[in-house]
């Protein structure tokens, strides 16, 4: 009798599509959950995955450009986060529409971190777009989401990669992805920004003064200084985060199989290297298919 599969899907921000190519590879070789925990981007993934718009997902990732993203990336200057997050919030509405966790054909957790507390938070019921929308609440970046009156924030804070939780809700095969594995060190401050400098350049010329939205743009993405720029902080720190977080978790409570595709090269925002990280997520799969193949033995 084959065991119970639970994957755990972690954060890692653009990394997070290579859970797509990790998804698909695994289903061609047979392998299909029985239950999905996805933090942040893992919980976007997941989530679309059992929802059955994992093809939308992908085919909008693919098309993704360096300057379409901006285009969903509301700025403002007050509230709890820089970035509204309204449009894709709209996004992923208008994908899974109505959708509620409960109704979907597996258990699924999209995991949460509680403002006030710093409680951990698995979200396992209610509406599924709002559910993933708190899940990738990266603080500062996007605004808190309010769930059964808690303000949530990003998942990533209290668990990266939630094997923990796949196991508390009954799997027996725990198969966790980590996108973070090989990233400790490598800042990639450069890469996160890549392409951002040029934000509202080809909408301005000399003869055209910059809008206050640009001018906020240059000053927070800005890596023309001495020093880092203040988005190149964050991303940087939240590898460190993630990281640390991610390591001690999965020593106390370690996965069965774990899957670690090589993403060090790529920045934290490079969300329009789709086919790479795709491709990748596949290719770590194919690795670990020995220790994936023997677990199963063993444990049925």
């Amino acid at each position: 009798m084959a065991p119970k599969i639970g994957i755990a899907l972690g954060s890692g921000v653009a990394r997070g599509w290579a859970h797509i190519g990790v998804l698909r590879r695994l289903e061609k070789e047979g392998i299909k959950p029985d239950l999905i925990c996805g933090t942040s981007i893992g919980a976007l993934v997941g989530g679309l995955y059992l929802s059955g718009d994992l093809d939308t997902l992908e085919e909008w990732a693919r098309n993704l450009g360096k300057m379409s993203l901006f285009r969903f990336l509301d700025l403002r200057l007050s509230g709890g986060g820089l970035i509204s997050g309204k449009k894709l919030f709209k996004l992923i509405n208008d994908t899974v529409g109505d959708k509620r966790i409960e109704d979907l054909n597996m258990p699924f957790a999209a995991i949460t971190t509680e403002l006030g507390t710093g409680h951990e938070i698995w979200v396992r019921e209610g509406s599924l777009a709002k559910a993933i929308n708190a899940s990738y609440a990266l603080p500062g970046l996007f605004s808190p989401q309010k769930i059964d009156r808690r303000w949530l924030i990003d998942g990533a804070l209290t668990n990266p990669v939630p094997a923990s939780v796949c196991r508390a809700l009954g799997a027996r095969l725990v198969i966790a992805v980590n996108l973070n594995a090989d990233v400790f060190g490598m800042t990639n401050a450069g890469n996160e920004e890549t392409g951002v400098e040029m934000i509202g350049q080809e909408e301005n010329s000399m003869f055209t003064p910059p809008s206050p939205m640009n001018l906020l743009k240059h000053r927070f993405f800005d890596r023309s200084g001495t020093e880092p720029s203040m988005f190149g902080v964050m991303m940087s720190s939240l590898n460190i985060v993630q990281d640390r977080l991610s390591r001690s978790r999965l020593a106390g409570d370690p996965p069965d199989v774990h899957i670690a595709p090589r993403l060090a090269h790529m920045g934290l925002l490079e969300f329009d290297r789709a086919d790479e990280m795709i491709r990748e997520g596949e290719n770590a799969v194919e690795r670990a298919l020995p220790f994936l193949h023997h677990a199963l033995k063993v444990l049925s």
